[in-house]
């Protein structure tokens, strides 16, 4: 009898470790930020001019970047999280006061949070590296940047290319 309290004890402790791993993982993945209804009259306001650069013909062993200008034009400070990619052979990274944000990729889970404030500017890099998931022709590859403005919950950035 007591082989089996043990053995029990065991599986549910097992079990209970596995559960606390998986909750933690999908907590780490998250960011808190902080929200804002389209209506409210004070709020961040993110405006992009630019989301789309086309290299044209390139090479599959190059490596292109391309650099978009977001700016806060509200009267609360802008978030930006949740940054990934279209693809493993594309990444986002954003630079705030010289500042720069970890590179993020497909499938990119991070509490990364960064803050643009009100009337500032942000620089979001997106690096395009072909030698990764080598294909020819043309190709639009993207990357998505999460906001914390109502009006603009997710951003996305792409560059396109002619891969020879």
């Amino acid at each position: 009898m007591n082989k089996f309290v043990v053995i029990g004890g065991v599986l549910l402790t097992v079990t209970i470790i596995g559960i606390a791993m998986v909750a933690f993982r999908e907590a780490k993945g998250s960011a808190a930020v902080a929200t804002y209804g389209a209506t409210d009259q004070e709020k961040p306001q993110v405006k992009v001019a630019v989301n789309m650069k086309d290299f044209g013909e390139i090479a599959v062993s190059d490596v292109k970047t391309a650099e978009f200008v977001l700016e806060n034009s509200g009267n609360k400070s802008l978030e930006v999280y949740g940054i990934t990619s279209s693809c493993g052979c594309t990444f986002g990274e954003i630079e705030i006061n010289d500042i720069k944000s970890p590179q993020f990729a497909m499938h990119a889970k991070s509490n990364w949070v960064g803050v643009v404030q009100k009337g500032n500017k942000a620089l979001v890099r997106v690096t395009y590296k072909p030698s990764i998931m080598p294909v020819k022709g043309e190709v639009t590859r993207m990357v998505y940047v999460k906001t914390n403005d109502p009006n603009n919950p997710e951003l996305t950035f792409s560059v396109k290319a002619n891969v020879k």
